[in-house]
């Protein structure tokens, strides 16, 4: 999978886990008021049979009040009276914050009814009643929404990952129909580019008319872009199964070598190289780490500037390419290593080769660091463990 297939793939899944999770809680939230309110309905009976034996009681003290002043209790509820400015005349409850408007509510750990008298007994206008609420309903109700939240949770998960997949799969098929495509163009490529290099390397430029030196010029140029081209092709493509052939690589001869070979592409674009080698070497294969730095050349190349400038520094251990060219920027460096991804789309190619270099870096554990800005060019620096 792409890195920008696996991106589009986890931005989704977020997206769709986010609304999930979402709608989780809201029909959670919706379920806990809407057994809240059952539950207080099922306590109003209850204790509105508590408020209607409280009231008797009150009734009695009031006509006996003289006799007998002790507040009726019970061990049942808890109450409390007010008058009617909401003024307390005498209370009994834990909880002593009441709310008017409201006839039944809970609080806490406790649950009030608001009970108004017609009579005013003892100038009694609101009669509280207080009862303990055990909580048992409340983890009853988390019970069920972790318990069903958990499930209803995985099942649109499986849900999205299936609906992902099939959102990203006219993406692959487009990328495996474009691999398909690649493939088959890259045999018929062999053999037209093998004679046009070949025949190339065989002409006698010293009897040419300069008219024709320069044509010839442009030819062999746009004969090493299409070789460099179907080599990364080559290397994708067909390459792939070959077994690695490891050996002690001398860096400084490598690069001389690709260097001089790049050189007509780089004066086709008045560029000049200023070349800073040490000896270095690395353990591999030959065919790999000459792509890798055919590819680095290739771009420092052909995303510069005319008259620009292409760098090449080697230590021991270190390699850098760097250029004076567009530049990328650095919202887009995260994705370059993509295959398909191109900087720009004035320039030409598939965009294959930075994805190979990704390939190869990977492989033999060399690190990779872009360093790159709109117009200020572009450093690739290359770090791995120098055996000497």
């Amino acid at each position: 999978m792409l890195k920008s297939e696996r991106k589009s793939l986890l931005r989704f899944l977020a997206l769709y886990t986010a609304m999930v999770l979402l709608l989780i809680v809201v029909i959670s939230a919706f379920y806990y008021e809407t057994q809240k309110k059952l539950m207080l309905s099922n306590q109003r009976a209850t204790m509105a049979k508590y408020a209607y034996i409280q009231t008797k009681r009150l009734k009695v003290l009031h006509h006996f009040f003289d006799e007998q002043r002790t507040y009726p209790r019970d061990p049942r509820f808890k109450s409390a009276i007010y008058d009617i400015e909401y003024k307390k005349i005498f209370s009994l409850l834990d909880d002593p914050n009441v709310r008017f408007d409201k006839e039944i509510y809970q609080t806490g750990n406790h649950i009030h009814l608001v009970k108004t008298l017609d009579e005013f007994y003892l100038g009694t206008r609101y009669l509280i009643i207080e009862t303990e609420d055990d909580g048992v309903w409340r983890q009853e109700i988390w019970s069920h929404i972790l318990g069903y939240g958990i499930l209803t949770f995985f099942f649109f998960m499986i849900f999205g990952l299936f609906l992902a997949r099939m959102f990203v799969r006219p993406m692959k098929d487009s990328i495996m129909l474009l691999d398909r495509f690649i493939k088959d163009t890259t045999h018929e490529l062999n053999t037209p580019l093998s004679a046009i290099l070949a025949n190339i390397e065989m002409m006698d430029t010293d009897v040419m008319v300069e008219k024709n030196r320069k044509k010839l010029n442009r030819i062999n140029i746009a004969a090493k872009t299409v070789s460099t081209l179907y080599k990364d092709l080559t290397f994708l493509t067909l390459e792939q199964e070959k077994e690695d052939k490891i050996e002690k690589i001398n860096l400084k001869e490598l690069i001389l070598d690709r260097a001089e070979y790049f050189s007509v592409l780089a004066e086709s674009k008045r560029l000049s190289c200023e070349l800073d080698l040490e000896e270095a070497y690395i353990d591999a294969d030959r065919r790999k780490i000459t792509r890798l730095v055919d590819n680095l050349i290739s771009n420092a190349i052909k995303y510069n500037k005319r008259d620009g400038t292409v760098g090449i520094k080697l230590r021991p251990g270190y390699l850098e390419i760097w250029d004076t060219g567009i530049g990328i920027a650095k919202e887009k460096i995260p994705f370059m290593f993509d295959r398909y991804m191109r900087f720009n789309e004035s320039e030409g190619g598939f965009g294959v080769g930075l994805s190979i270099v990704k390939m190869i870096v990977d492989e033999y554990g060399i690190k990779i660091d872009v360093i790159s800005a709109k117009e200020e060019g572009t450093r690739m620096i290359l770090r791995w463990k120098d055996e000497g």
